[in-house]
């Protein structure tokens, strides 16, 4: 493929920005070589600045559920748009994106719009520690909440230890508030709730990890989670940014019947637009201000164009079997790819949550913790990520990162894109890596 224009742009914004980028992993130094610079999406297919085509699995990180410049939400975007596009006063669109959302979701009774999924985590975790009047959290290795202080941080030394800072410019005083533990591990949670007893405001995870590979949990580790928070009186926060009404309206809380007193959302609830949200209980949620005395406020929160958005978005998720038809695609696509790589004796496997996606280059059955994927073998994803691009098939450019499957998506694409990810599988043990 032709990609000068791309590499221009690319050395361009390197002059103009850090990284020639706004957010690190769009660097492409997972993978090497030059980002990809996109300027147009359709549906299922993305164009670059050199006129390449792609059918894009990356959906903007998950937002695009319905694909891009879906014609119901551009022209309720473009309506609202010709109307203003902020005024920073209440609108009748924040209602109705609120009653969409709290009508249909039996986990919230109330939500807050932010302006990302970092401040939906970050705004939680403040009402969590302002609400129990405890500042220590739990939270898990491999799972990732933004980039909030103090939970951009990895495990310590031991079973049970304070985290330490991953990020230069975090004080560790902000990262000794919290407890990274292993997934999956009820003994490791039981030890940190007894050595930090009456400490701890509330137990942060993703229901379903998918920012460190794709580490499906069991019913049973979300559900111990639960009753030794309600044990212990402390809050359960499911960080639902990418699950949230992706798994299914409700998210993973509802697929699995389990009701966290936290949830952060992210931008599919603004049709890929820059918003997000926390909510809980209304007993929760009226601490927030100015009705209670945790203080959140944002410019931008609830911005029309965004609510708009949203509102036509969400309104599309609940049409009836959405989500099975979303979820039934995405089982082809990926069964079709699992049993040639079988066949061939590929060391490849594709896991997947609904219509979350993730690529493992390992023989695993089952993989629930980070410690599980060996990061040797992301040479190989480098390679063949590089060939799925030849091929017209863009994703994340990161062996962690999941892909999606929209509603765009046709059954004619994705049976052309499993041709693709075969071929690209067979390339790459022509190259003679270590299958």
């Amino acid at each position: 493929m032709e990609r000068s224009k791309s590499e221009s742009l690319f050395e361009k914004a390197k002059t103009l920005m850090p990284g020639g980028v706004n957010s690190p992993v769009r660097a492409f130094k997972s993978v090497g070589g030059t980002p990809v610079f996109i300027k147009k999406g359709l549906g299922a297919k993305i164009w670059d600045e050199d006129d390449n085509e792609y059918l894009d699995f990356c959906c903007s990180w998950g937002p695009l559920i319905l694909g891009h410049a879906n014609p119901k939400v551009v022209e309720a975007i473009q309506n609202t748009v010709a109307e203003g596009t902020s005024f920073g006063t209440p609108t009748k669109l924040e209602n109705q994106l609120a009653e969409l959302i709290v009508s249909n979701h039996s986990y919230v009774d109330k939500v807050r719009f932010v302006s990302s999924g970092t401040e939906a985590t970050m705004s939680a975790l403040r009402l969590a520690r302002g609400v129990t009047g405890k500042n220590k959290v739990i939270k898990f290795e491999g799972c990732y909440h933004g980039h909030v202080d103090s939970l951009l941080v990895k495990a310590g030394s031991g079973l049970a230890t304070l985290g330490t800072s991953t990020s230069a410019g975090i004080p560790e005083s902000f990262a000794q508030e919290t407890i990274v533990l292993p997934l999956n591990d009820k003994e490791a949670v039981e030890k940190a709730i007894e050595d930090y007893r009456g400490q701890i405001a509330c137990i942060a995870i993703e229901p379903i990890p998918a920012n460190n590979g794709l580490l499906i949990q069991g019913p049973e580790f979300l559900k111990f989670l639960r009753e030794i928070c309600t044990r212990e009186n402390i809050l359960l926060f499911f960080d639902e940014v990418i699950s949230g009404f992706r798994i299914g309206f409700e998210g993973a809380s509802g697929y699995y019947g389990i009701s966290p007193d936290l949830l952060a959302f992210g931008k599919v609830i603004g049709g890929g637009l820059p918003v997000g949200a926390y909510g809980a209980s209304n007993e929760v949620m009226s601490n927030v201000a100015p009705e209670g005395d945790v203080y959140q406020a944002g410019t931008l929160s609830g911005n029309p164009v965004a609510m708009s958005a949203g509102i036509a978005q969400l309104t599309e998720c609940l049409k009836p079997n959405f989500y099975a038809e979303l979820e039934d695609k995405t089982l082809t696509f990926i069964q079709k790819i699992n049993a040639f790589a079988e066949k061939e004796g590929f060391e490849f496997k594709i896991f997947n949550m609904g219509s979350i996606f993730w690529l493992s280059f390992s023989n695993d059955t089952k993989v629930v913790r980070s410690s599980q994927i060996d990061p040797t073998k992301l040479t190989r994803f480098k390679v063949f990520y590089h060939k799925l691009l030849e091929l017209g098939i863009y994703m994340g450019p990161s062996g962690y990162e999941v892909g999606f499957v929209s509603e765009a998506h046709t059954v004619e694409q994705l049976n052309w894109a499993a041709e693709q990810f075969q071929s690209a599988l067979r390339f790459c043990y022509q190259k003679q890596l270590e299958y």
